[in-house]
């Protein structure tokens, strides 16, 4: 992906900006930078830059479990406040800023404190001077080295860990402001590289960069309404007979690991056991037979039934995405035997990757 070109600043430096990266600070702090200079801001403090980083990669890691690096200090800082805090995976931005603003926890200090050493130093790395190795390690002295560079994305004036801030000049400026589209693009290109490089089993890593989106699930609650009023179809969770009143879609596979919204990992269920369910695994022994019996089940309407058969195409266009898994499940002449079986192909690798990437399993208990 290409960035815009400028006589005014130097932007094949800018294009090496992410090119030595073994961790993800580099990516946040640079959307930190794009999110403020939106806004219209040129001085932005450390603080807030890190305060901005720890909300973008909130949803990354609480929501989606995603891998930041071996080492990564902002997934520590996420993890640290997930464990600490009651605060939902798909939490509020003006909530979680709130809280990181007003926080006095010694150990939340500590990591930002971390997350300012280096990032906001060693990002303009393509634009300087090859400095002595050692002044990296002294903010003060490579703080007065940037600042005596030219062309600069920016300067600092430094006071302390988290009280500096960044002045951007004029001129990068006025380029970020206008390419601001195409340079967040590019920056979330990149990062999706990283990210699926750290995250190689992990479905949907575009659709994870930002927090949760509405779901597409109108056809599908359309077509499992029709099921129930024209067949008995029974909870895998609870083992109770469904109504229409109150049904809930439940992705088998949390929509937060598989993000999508595919036909075939999607089963009804009543709100207060999706709501126990949460971000869990079903466990495979107890539930997956159940699963497979309610899909067959339907799929032997849509053969039998044109209303049934209309709403499962209706269904196809958002949440049908693959042709080989139409035509694998849902092909004409397929026995309980044989669906069950293609079914488990196909999600039971998927299942076992979200259970490795630390999704725990559930069973339902009952009040």
């Amino acid at each position: 992906m290409q960035i815009p070109q400028s006589e005014k600043v130097n932007t094949s430096s800018l294009a090496r900006l992410f090119d030595n990266k073994s961790e993800s600070y580099k990516l946040f702090w640079f959307k930190a930078i794009l999110h403020e200079v939106s806004r219209g801001r040129n001085e932005i403090p450390f603080r807030e830059l890190i305060e901005r980083m720890i909300i973008d990669a909130w949803y990354m890691v609480s929501e989606y479990k995603l891998n930041l690096g071996p080492a990564d200090t902002l997934e520590k800082t996420v993890l640290y406040i997930a464990d600490k805090e009651d605060f939902l995976p798909t939490e509020k931005e003006n909530v979680l800023l709130d809280y990181l603003r007003s926080s006095e926890d010694r150990q939340l200090q500590g990591f930002m404190r971390t997350l300012s050493l280096n990032v906001p130093y060693r990002l303009q790395a393509p634009f300087m001077q090859t400095p002595d190795s050692k002044i990296w390690y002294k903010q003060a002295a490579i703080t007065d080295y940037i600042n005596a560079q030219k062309g600069m994305m920016y300067t600092i004036e430094y006071d302390g860990p988290l009280n500096s801030r960044i002045i951007i000049t004029p001129v990068w400026m006025d380029y970020l402001r206008s390419n601001l589209g195409i340079i967040m693009g590019w920056t979330d290109y990149n990062l999706i590289l990283y990210l699926q490089r750290r995250n190689p089993t992990v479905p949907g890593i575009s659709n994870k960069i930002n927090p949760p989106q509405e779901r597409k699930l109108t056809a599908v609650n359309g077509y499992w309404k029709y099921m129930i009023q024209h067949q008995p179809v029974i909870d895998i969770y609870t083992g109770d007979l469904l109504a229409v009143k109150g049904i809930s879609i439940d992705h088998f596979v949390p929509w937060s690991y598989i993000a999508s919204d595919e036909l075939w990992n999607l089963i009804p269920t009543i709100k207060s056991v999706n709501s126990s369910k949460s971000n869990n695994l079903p466990d495979w022994k107890v539930y997956f037979d159940r699963l497979a019996k309610t899909e067959y089940d339907a799929y032997l309407l849509v053969e039998q039934d044109a209303k049934a058969k209309q709403l499962f195409e209706k269904c196809s266009r958002e949440n049908l995405n693959s042709e080989e898994i139409r035509f694998r499940l849902y092909r004409s002449g397929q026995t309980r035997e044989h669906f069950t079986g293609q079914l488990e192909e196909i999600l039971l690798p998927i299942y076992e990757s979200a259970k490795n990437m630390g999704f725990r399993e559930w069973v339902y208990r009952s009040e």
